[in-house]
């Protein structure tokens, strides 16, 4: 009877773990599966293009704009090419301040076109921080186009921050990039920032989007995803906001 007892308990517990592995992955959390990886991958790159940013001597993103802001997206690498017409695409992530840190990372897709004399191949990568809650409202939508609906002007860097007072009151977003190792504000425009559904769903869930990501604060992030808000609270601790 002991036995008998002993094989139903291991039993139960078994369907246990199952339900609770099916569980996590009807919830997304699949770390096997390769958008998550791809997810995770994402967060990684963005924090380390974003702590060699910081860690630049005097060529950093001023420290009280980070204060000031309500979210924080890097998209590293992002390509340009073309010959006359050009394109550029890339990926991105971003977090929110919110009332106990950097919220859990929602992910992104950036791409635009532009006109005019130009040949090859340049990776760029792009940090942009969103000042107001407007901005913020432009970034949970399905798509925007900065320049277009966002009021987006070039971001100060080290020391010219003391120079910024007009720009940090009228800008919903700041924009920076980082190319052949140079860094410095860049007025961005005419790029579409839209969600990256699939990255979004891998890690949070069917249902997920970058409202309850960032704004609504629906979802925890997994540990594996969680490596650039982790980054950002490093340089500018994100409890309370702006």
């Amino acid at each position: 009877m002991r036995l008998r007892f002993s094989s139903s308990l291991i039993g139960i517990c078994g369907v246990c773990f199952a339900l609770v592995g099916l569980s996590a992955t009807a919830l997304g959390q699949d770390p096997t599966s390769s958008d998550f990886k791809d997810a995770a991958k994402q967060s990684r790159k963005a924090a380390q293009v974003f702590k060699e940013i910081m860690d630049t001597p005097d060529k950093g993103i001023p420290r009280d704009l980070l204060h000031k802001a309500e979210c924080v997206a890097v998209f590293p690498s992002v390509i340009k090419a073309g010959f006359v017409l050009g394109a550029r695409g890339g990926r991105g992530v971003a977090s929110c301040r919110t009332e106990h840190g950097w919220s859990a990372p929602a992910f992104f897709d950036l791409k635009g076109g532009s006109v005019g004399l130009q040949i090859g191949v340049q990776s760029t990568d792009f940090v942009l921080l969103f000042m107001t809650a407007k901005g913020l409202e432009r970034l949970i939508g399905d798509k925007f186009e900065i320049g277009g609906e966002g009021s987006v002007a070039a971001g100060p860097v080290g020391r010219e921050a003391g120079a910024s007072t007009d720009i940090r009151l009228t800008a919903e977003i700041l924009s920076y990039s980082r190319s052949k190792g140079l860094f410095a504000g860049l007025e961005l425009k005419g790029v579409v920032i839209s969600q990256d559904k699939d990255d979004e769903h891998a890690v949070y869930g069917p249902d997920a989007d970058a409202r309850g990501i960032l704004k609504d604060l629906k979802y925890e992030a997994p540990p594996d995803v969680r490596t650039f808000p982790t980054r950002l609270g490093r340089y500018a601790p994100g409890v309370g906001k702006p």
